[in-house]
Formats: C-alpha cells, structure tokens, sequence
C-alpha cells in the first residue's frame, strides 16, 4: 500500500476510484456548461430575426444592434449573414466544449465580454443580465475542465 495516495482511511484502490469518480462529474459538468452554447445560438436566432418570431427584449446580441443603427444603408442581407455566422460559431463552440475543449469556453467568455461592451452602449441591461449569465457558466464549465485535467496529472 502507498501511503502517498492514500486518503484518510482509504486503500489505493478506493482513492483511485474516487477520483475516477470525481473527474467524471466533472466532466458532466463541463459538458451540461456546453449546453449553454447551444442555448446562446437559440436566444441568438431569436433575437436577430433569423426565425419568423423575433424577440429581442431580453435576447438581443450588443453587436447585431450597432451593426443595424450604423449600418442601415448596407441592407438587411449582412445582417443575416454576421446571424448565421454567430450562430454557427456558438453551435461549433458547444460541440467543441462537449468534446472536453476548453479552449471553446474561454473563446465563448471573449466573445460575449466584448459583446457586454456594446450592450452596455446600447444599453440593453437585460441582455446584458443573460450574457452574464452565460459567460459564468462558460467560466465554470472551463474550470472543471482544468480542475478534472488537474486530478489526471495528480494520479498519473
């Protein structure tokens, strides 16, 4: 027996299998903050007019709002195109999170903090409240992944 492994009262084998156990929770949880991705492209559709209900109280997305007062003259085709483009990004950045990348949540933290700034100029305080919300679980989806990548090393 290695008393180096050993947890208070525990064999090896049963400290061996409790981090088993807690990495794969925490692998759960970082896929469930994931989900969130898929979330965030859902309200995104909703909220630039990409499905045939509009609703952009709560939903709306900082950049889609100065593109549209700034760029009026342009037309509503870029519109739907920089939509599709977010959409794709955050459903891409929610396979990649699902698959363990935890690369896909802190490009998912970067690209909503910025989107905060023009939602702050536009003042859209509640979608500045769900973007929030977003990025935290992001932050906490990122975190059980290093925090599960940390229990790997530790027992390798």
């Amino acid at each position: 027996m290695q008393t180096l492994n050993v947890g208070a009262g525990q064999s090896d084998t049963d400290y061996k299998e409790s981090q088993k156990l807690q990495r794969e929770d925490l692998l759960s949880e970082a896929r469930d903050a994931a989900n969130y991705f898929f979330g965030a492209a859902g309200l995104a559709a909703l909220g630039t007019g990409l499905l045939p209900i509009r609703i952009n109280i709560f939903v709306s997305i900082g950049c889609f709002d100065l593109m549209a007062f700034y760029g009026r003259s342009w037309g509503h085709l870029y519109l739907y195109g920089a939509a599709v483009l977010w959409v794709g990004v955050m459903v891409g950045l929610g396979f990649a999170g699902r698959s363990g990348q935890r690369w896909a949540f802190l490009a998912g933290i970067v690209i909503y903090g910025l989107d905060l700034i023009a939602l702050l100029v536009t003042f859209s305080f509640l979608s500045f409240a769900v973007h929030g919300i977003f990025i935290f679980k992001w932050y906490q989806g990122q975190k059980a992944l290093k925090d599960g990548k940390a229990i790997v090393t530790v027992t390798a």
